[in-house]
């Protein structure tokens, strides 16, 4: 079994009594013991967790110090059978000098003490009269628990499949923290041990400097901070626990809870380091010539496998939930307009032309370019909607395609292709009654030329309305409904049009009879109408029966090319985010459909027209996806075999 580059983390939130060390190591063991059962790898908990944060002038009597070394040195004769690594804060001490330490330990033996780089000194907080900060300590051994122990703020930790790097509290909040430089030396994942108080506002703050620093580190950064039972004699502590990845949120505490806690989640190695080899502002050399070398140590803690996750996988990746779903509607609907109104100046266009079917992406096309010609100030009229039925046009797609034309005002033109087809069908000696892949294209191809001669008669251009899932599958039929002058839905994929739609039907539209034919063509099935409809007139040839679901394909577009995830590893993910709904063979066969269309299609991406990107997923020959049309998919499928 892999792990598929995951490593399952965790932030622990334990009861604290101050200056009663016993009781707190017999807390931080309980929440070991609990990580280590459910599987986790690394724990980390809050800064000086052995001896309560809030101890004051006690941090200078030995007494206390004493008794944090011995609770340390039992900890680790409890935990020698335990395949965890442990993050604990405590007072450390060094000749003569005191640090606020991070402790990294791992069955029985300490890995390494990492000091607190910036210690703040400014209104609630005095650790200047207690500690030494890290840049004013230069010992690189300290002897601790009777062993010789690494010392430094400057080292990186490799354990069970992934490099860590450790800063307390404070150090988050510096104008350069040193995890900037953990993660330029390698480290995958940051552990912060803190002891920050709640403050009106200041839970939205800690919450964005780990959401920020994750995303711009490129990292995963586990945060663990003190809550009940530190003193409140001037301030309270909440139990703030937070583990992000990449700017995203896995995992966080019920602040003000009164029972211990621990958060956990797996993080995803494996993309972290596929980002970083993209990123090529991450990986220059001059990024690492502004940091110092890092030592390493190795704990020797083995790779586990992982088969299950406890973090969600979103089975819609591009589509995002709540309330970020209407901001981001409105933000590609506002990059879709932006374009188009652009190539439209700078082509000196009278007319926009666009192919209306009474299907998704036509409707949203059509959508873009009325709201395009508001903005303009151009009539509507000057946009010439032209509907083409054929021989598998049925009277649903048919008429929604008129009646979404007829209320936005736009010119419409009806001009049927049969008689064009089936003169084309004598010339090149077809019989017309084959329902091949040449009746199919033959009619795509007729539409396209009439909407390019059409634009040539009107001094327009051609609207393109195929989408980004049709792209990745090279569901369009080349230099057919391929090809337009400017396409403006290559950048959203399948499972996003539908809530375009949707959201320009709530927020665009106020004429009621407009939403009704919105909302039916969303519910349409999506099909080309290239073949002969039903005996009762219903749509014959659908789309998603063919080619698979495009939530599928979707969700392997966006692994594959975003994430650089292979055919395995998107199993395993599709299985967690499609559970109950498909079955794993299902989603094994149309991942093979996917993996060999993406490859053997790549011809028509090739040449593809220009449009507008809207999000991190785009497949232009000229931006984002360089790709040989001769590539094999060989290894692909291997793999997923």
């Amino acid at each position: 079994m892999k792990n598929f580059g995951f490593v399952k983390v965790a932030a622990a939130v334990p009861a604290v009594k101050v200056a009663d060390v016993a009781f707190n190591a017999k807390e931080t063991l309980s929440q070991i013991k609990q990580a280590a059962k459910q599987g986790v790898r690394i724990v980390v908990f809050p800064e000086l967790g052995l001896t309560g944060y809030t101890c004051g002038d006690l941090f200078l009597k030995p007494t206390l110090l004493d008794a944090a070394e011995d609770a340390l040195a039992d900890l680790l004769i409890q935990t020698m059978n335990l395949d965890i690594v442990f993050i604990v804060g405590m007072p450390v001490r060094a000749e003569t000098v005191l640090l606020n330490a991070a402790v990294v330990c791992y069955r029985g033996g300490i890995c390494g003490i990492v000091p607190k780089t910036y210690l703040p000194n400014y209104h609630e907080f005095y650790e200047g009269r207690w500690f030494v900060r890290g840049l004013a300590f230069s010992a690189r051994d300290v002897a601790l628990c009777g062993q010789l122990v690494p010392t430094g703020m400057d080292i990186i930790f490799e354990a069970g499949g992934l490099n860590f790097a450790v800063e307390i509290c404070e150090d988050l909040w510096a104008v350069v923290p040193p995890s900037s430089e953990a993660v330029l030396n390698g480290a995958d994942v940051i552990f912060n041990l803190s002891a920050s108080n709640a403050l009106v506002g200041k839970h939205a703050y800690v919450h964005e400097l780990v959401a920020q620093q994750s995303s711009r580190g490129i990292c995963g950064y586990v945060y663990a901070s003190c809550g009940f039972g530190e003193s409140t004699t001037d301030v309270v502590y909440g139990g703030n626990a937070l583990i992000f990845e990449n700017g995203k949120e896995l995992a966080r505490s019920n602040r003000f809870d009164t029972k211990p806690q621990l958060i956990c989640a797996e993080i995803d190695v494996e993309r972290l380091r596929n980002e970083r080899m993209v990123n090529t502002s991450f990986r220059t050399d001059s990024a690492l010539e502004t940091s110092g070398a890092y030592g390493r140590v190795e704990i020797g803690q083995p790779i586990a496998p992982v088969s299950k996750l406890t973090r969600s996988v979103d089975p819609f990746p591009f589509v995002p939930q709540g309330t970020q779903l209407g901001d981001n509607c409105e933000e590609i609907f506002n990059i879709q307009v932006t374009g188009l109104s652009t190539r439209l100046q700078s082509a000196h266009a009278k007319t926009a032309v666009v192919g209306i079917s009474g299907g998704l992406d036509s409707t949203l096309a059509l959508l873009v370019a009325a709201r395009t010609f508001d903005k303009l100030g151009w009539p509507r009229k000057q946009i010439i909607g032209i509907t083409m039925p054929g021989f598998g046009t049925t009277d649903r797609t048919y008429k929604n395609a008129l009646q979404l034309m007829k209320k936005l005002g736009v010119s419409i033109k009806e001009i049927s292709i049969k008689k064009a087809c089936e003169q084309h069908f004598k010339d090149i000696g077809h019989d017309g009654k084959t329902h091949d892949v040449t009746y199919e294209n033959v009619q795509a191809r007729e539409r396209t030329q009439i909407l390019m001669d059409v634009a040539n008669q009107t001094g327009g251009i051609v609207i393109g309305t195929g989408d980004l899932s049709e792209l990745a599958l090279g569901w369009a039929t080349y230099n057919g409904d391929h090809m337009s002058m400017y396409g403006v839905n290559v950048g959203v994929p399948k499972t996003l049009v539908k809530s375009l739609v949707q959201w320009v039907s709530v927020h665009e539209t106020t004429d009621k009879k407009t939403q009704a034919v919105l909302s039916d063509i969303v519910d349409t099935p999506i099909s080309p109408e290239l073949l002969p409809a039903d005996k009762k007139g219903r749509i014959a040839q659908k789309t998603e029966d063919l080619i698979g679901p495009y939530a599928l394909h979707d969700f392997f577009l966006y692994y594959l090319v975003r994430c650089g995830f292979g055919p395995q590893k998107i199993l395993f993910l599709a299985k967690h985010a499609f559970a109950g709904q498909f079955k794993q063979t299902e989603i094994k066969k149309w991942l093979g459909v996917f993996i060999r269309r993406f490859f053997a299609q790549q011809f028509k991406r090739s040449c593809l027209p220009d449009g507008p990107k809207v999000g991190s997923v785009a497949l232009s020959p000229r931006g984002d996806w360089r790709m040989p049309s001769d590539a094999s998919s060989a290894q692909w499928i291997q793999e997923l075999e």
